[in-house]
């Protein structure tokens, strides 16, 4: 088995920063995909930014230009930077890996998740 678990949330102004991290740990093989989603109340789980194996990105429309995720394969780690963050980037965050661990086939596995809340 594996678990994430996650780090950085926290209380923020509009306009200011904050960076998450995700640790995977366990019987790790390979990790494939790995991700961040956000849940806000009242909304539907949405994907933020993925990352694949080789290191490429792509980014919901809304975070664009200002979220950035990277990973850091020694590590067994992905990062979330959050810049110039809105009261609309609220939510509970989560990260999300697929993993083909030394014992079983590959699974997605899910962070504890992270509350981010952006206010004045």
């Amino acid at each position: 088995q594996a678990q994430l678990v996650e780090s950085g949330g926290g209380l923020v102004q509009p306009g200011g920063s904050l960076r998450l991290s995700c640790a995977a740990s366990g019987s790790i093989f390979i990790i494939n995909a790995m991700g961040w989603y956000r849940q806000a109340p009242g909304k539907q789980r949405e994907l933020v930014a993925g990352i694949t194996s080789g290191g490429s990105t792509n980014y919901a429309d809304s975070v664009k230009g200002r979220f950035t995720i990277s990973r850091d394969n020694a590590k067994n780690t992905v990062y979330l930077q959050m810049n110039s963050l809105k009261p609309e980037d609220t939510a509970v965050y989560y990260c999300n890996a697929e993993i083909l661990t030394h014992y079983a086939g590959l699974s997605d596995y899910w962070g504890q998740g992270t509350q981010v809340t952006v206010s004045s």
